[in-house]
């Protein structure tokens, strides 16, 4: 069996734009990946055009192999662009491979570890209270969730007293953990917008009493130190790794004590190849993986089946954003995602037909000013 085309499917999740790959195979069986969308969107393409060069006429199944030659295909590490594209594509090969054998792509990888893969649903909001407590009574009533992540905010954080924001997060949480269902779990992700790790420490220990599930990412990624202080100082779950591209940066981070959780993209690191080194590295520093997974239902699958060879996997952040190309998406049953063990590849059908029209939207992070006229962190 060998390589003889790529596609790729400029689409949409919700709001969002997502690019979607197709690797196609001299006997019929094509495989599927999801691309992460770091802007400039379109920049993929031409990216994946040009790494379909050294793909072309090679054995599909040698994915390992051919995960190594792409990163390798550049002098200097692969940054967003380059590992998004590698990651769409190491996903398109795990499917033929296991398309080819008969067998989820979970099966590949020393077979499932659990029955089922756990969720905690990304609210990303910071609802009132009482409509917290209905939401949340809705989604544990729909799909069964249990945990929930939410913005720790409550207006600007940029324009006001630091004392104050963190006062009014930690009354916030109060009235949250007053007001909803006590068996809840409740996460927040504070977005790096802080840009000082005391800032980020006064407002992860201010929301300590009412006990978080974790804090997510509340400083950005690139002084590895600041981490290490963070978490020696916090007294909650800190979790971060959406912002890090490669098993190396995780390395650095976890050898430094910099973090109890790591949330790597699927996505961006590379795809399910490098994730899988990412997650054996955080078993070696006695931390779990929960991925970070704002994405579509063909993402979502992917991490289904890191998720259900991953033994020191946590939790799966699941967004429930419909779309018009997966007619048959991993779907909620009890807070969990239930494996398909008679369905080969990643266990969900592409509709073909619906990708025929772009439906491309751009969507920009807006960067946030300070009184002064100075940036802030988005």
């Amino acid at each position: 069996m060998r390589i003889v085309g790529l596609s790729t499917y400029m689409q949409r999740v919700g709001d969002r734009p997502r690019l979607l790959v197709r690797v196609r195979t001299d006997e019929g069986i094509d495989g599927w990946g999801e691309a992460y969308n770091h802007g400039p969107d379109h920049a993929l393409v031409p990216y994946l055009d040009y790494l379909f060069d050294f793909l072309v006429g090679k054995d599909p199944t040698r994915v390992e192999y051919l995960n190594q030659l792409l990163l390798r295909t550049m002098r200097f590490p692969q940054g967003a662009i380059g590992l998004a594209a590698i990651a769409a594509v190491d996903h398109a090969l795990w499917d033929i491979a296991a398309k080819a054998l008969g067998v989820p792509v979970y099966a590949l990888l020393g077979g499932a570890v659990r029955d089922r893969v756990p969720l905690y649903c990304g609210l990303y909001a910071a609802p009132d209270p009482l409509e917290c407590r209905d939401l949340t009574d809705e989604l544990h009533e729909s799909n069964g969730f249990t945990t929930f992540k939410l913005h720790p905010y409550r207006g600007d954080l940029h324009t006001r007293r630091w004392g104050d924001v963190v006062r009014e997060s930690a009354d916030y949480f109060r009235a949250v953990r007053e007001t909803c269902n006590n068996a809840w779990d409740f996460a927040f992700d504070a977005h790096a917008k802080i840009f000082e790790p005391i800032k980020a420490i006064q407002l992860g220990n201010a929301l300590a009493p009412w006990d978080p599930l974790f804090i997510e990412e509340p400083i950005r990624p690139e002084h590895v130190p600041a981490w290490s202080r963070l978490r020696s100082q916090l007294t909650v779950p800190l979790a971060t790794g959406e912002s890090l591209y490669s098993p190396n940066e995780f390395l650095a981070l976890l050898a430094a004590g910099g973090a109890d959780i790591v949330q790597p993209d699927i996505c961006v690191v590379g795809g399910l190849s490098q994730m899988r080194r990412i997650a054996t590295i955080a078993e070696a520093h006695f931390v779990t993986v929960s991925p970070h997974n704002p994405m579509g239902p063909l993402a979502t699958a992917h991490n289904v089946h890191f998720a259900a060879a991953c033994s020191n996997f946590a939790l799966l952040e699941y967004k429930p954003d419909p779309t018009r190309w997966c007619p048959d998406p991993y779907v909620p049953v009890d807070g969990h995602l239930d494996l398909r063990p008679d369905r080969p590849g990643w266990g969900v059908e592409i509709d073909e037909e619906a990708l025929a029209t772009d439906d491309y939207v751009r969507w920009d992070r807006r960067v946030p000013l300070r009184p002064d006229g100075s940036l802030a962190f988005v």
